[in-house]
């Protein structure tokens, strides 16, 4: 079975913010919650749409004089989706695989640099032709 849904893939390494994951949450699920680290090329959540999508999930908010609680932002967000052993191994396409370690289950492109990925898509087009 072939999943429609295409990957949220994390374009750069660092701490998942709730202000970055605020603006995308409804175009996708995520599989991460804020303050968990990501790394580049690593599956952060299901794209709504067929393609994979590149984002950057660790982008911090503007600092200004203005406070305000960060509290109220966490209460909105919708709980992301833990997904067992199996469950991951059905969703990873053939160009993802499942990193398994004893705390995470994570999903990542074999692939991790941005722009390796999209060579590579465009050379198996290319063959494809």
């Amino acid at each position: 079975i072939t999943r429609q849904n295409g990957s949220i893939v994390s374009d750069r390494q660092g701490v998942a913010t709730p202000f970055a994951m605020m603006a995308l949450q409804e175009r996708m699920a995520f599989f991460v919650q804020p303050g968990d680290e990501v790394y580049e090329g690593m599956v952060v959540g299901e794209n709504a749409r067929a393609d994979d999508m590149d984002v950057n999930v660790t982008k911090e908010k503007q600092l200004n004089n203005i406070r305000s609680s960060t509290s109220e932002i966490l209460e909105k967000m919708t709980p992301p989706r833990d997904m067992t052993l199996e469950e991951c191994l059905e969703f990873a396409r053939e160009d993802e695989c499942v990193e398994v370690t004893p705390a995470k289950i994570r999903i990542r492109k074999v692939e991790l640099e941005q722009n390796l990925r999209a060579r590579a898509a465009s050379r198996l087009k290319r063959q494809n032709e």
